[in-house]
């Protein structure tokens, strides 16, 4: 299911492949979010043509619609979309930092609201389950309870004890269902460590997810406003107790700076809306920098977005026509700067993982961090 390909002598940054339903995924990889089955402004095909291995779908939202019926129809989310790569679903358990969604929560599990329908569904971990099976994804994530950033030991320590019995629950159930899809094809289950920003949380937390064997194990509850600071000092925390010999996913990690720094410390898989988020406000990524788009400097640039990327953006339009449609407010921009942004994220953990294979990580993060952060825009 996951082999270990190549290592870095210097860092903790490894190459493997993971195996699903859907054929091998290289790591480490990125996954773009398709929270509505749908990654914004970049179609399903083109993630393909650009080297995309994977997306990552939401099992409340999608409950919520197109509703399970249609997915059930269609025969799983994979050809609904017409995406036949690897395709992970969350749980929703993200959705419980949203007042839009979430009404209460107990150990039996969680009462969501439903915007569309203005009406209230309850979930227990075993239902969650269940919705990701009948949705077909090649990785399902367990329900977990992600604590408000900054929360107090007390309340932290709630969420993760909660995590901890939800994990258990889900894993019983996952596999008391031969870890399948109702497609008859083998679903994976990966399990979430919590723990805020607490140490000891952490590390006990994660040596519990990791206790349950797997299929992989993902550190959650980060990327939601604490600082990259922060961020990584809670992921060292948990990786010594997360079994190498399994996928590790750090869940909501989109920038280019935290990305290369979690594959450093041994991450092989990521998520984020934050290229198609950064799209939709102008910011580009450059292998010079992030750049703001819109600004009046760009006007009269003719160079390309990124003159060292390929993709279609970067070989027809001039950063000069980019700025213009930004300031025109036409939408044709958020199209344009989402598929770069998509694309050189992509390629960008095509280079990772070139430099690792090539006993090369180390130059390469060096070099990549004094051109990226010395010429990005403020």
């Amino acid at each position: 299911m996951f082999t270990i390909k190549n290592t870095d002598s210097g860092t903790e940054a490894r190459t493997g492949e993971l195996k699903t339903a859907h054929g091998a995924a290289k790591t480490p990889f990125f996954m773009p979010v398709a929270t509505k089955l749908t990654i914004k402004h970049v179609t399903p095909m083109e993630l393909e043509q650009m080297g995309g291995q994977a997306v990552i779908t939401n099992a409340y939202v999608t409950y919520l619609k197109p509703g399970m019926a249609l997915i059930k129809d269609a025969c799983g989310v994979h050809r609904l979309m017409n995406f036949n790569r690897t395709i992970f679903s969350d749980s929703g358990g993200f959705q419980m930092l949203s007042e839009s969604f979430l009404k209460d929560i107990s150990d039996k599990g969680v009462r969501f609201h439903d915007p569309f329908a203005n009406r209230a569904h309850f979930l227990k971990p075993e239902d969650v389950i269940q919705i990701e099976r009948e949705m077909g994804t090649d990785v399902a994530m367990c329900l977990d309870h992600v604590p408000k950033v900054g929360s107090n030991l007390a309340d932290a320590s709630e969420a993760t004890r909660r995590t901890h019995v939800w994990a258990e629950r889900c894993k019983r159930y996952h596999d008391a269902h031969d870890q399948q899809s109702i497609y008859a094809r083998r679903q994976l289950l990966f399990g979430i460590a919590q723990g805020a920003l607490h140490r000891e949380l952490r590390e006990k937390s994660a040596k519990f997810i990791d206790s349950l064997d797997f299929d992989g194990n993902a550190v959650g509850g980060l990327c939601i406003g604490e600082t990259r600071e922060a961020m990584l000092k809670a992921l060292e925390w948990q990786i010594p107790h997360l079994n190498p010999e399994r996928p590790r996913y750090m869940m909501g990690v989109g920038s280019p700076e935290d990305i290369i720094e979690a594959v450093s410390r041994g991450v092989d898989c990521f998520d984020s809306i934050y290229p198609t988020q950064n799209a939709r406000h102008c910011h580009v990524f450059t292998r010079t920098g992030t750049i703001k788009l819109d600004r009046g400097k760009y006007s009269k640039d003719f160079t390309p977005l990124d003159p060292e990327c390929d993709c279609y953006v970067c070989k027809n339009f001039s950063r000069a026509y980019l700025h213009h449609l930004s300031r025109s407010f036409e939408w044709t921009h958020h199209r344009y700067l989402s598929y770069h942004n998509v694309y050189w994220v992509v390629k960008f953990l095509e280079r990772i993982r070139n430099a690792i294979d090539k006993g090369e990580f180390e130059d390469f993060r060096k070099e990549f961090k004094e051109r990226y952060r010395k010429n990005k825009d403020k």
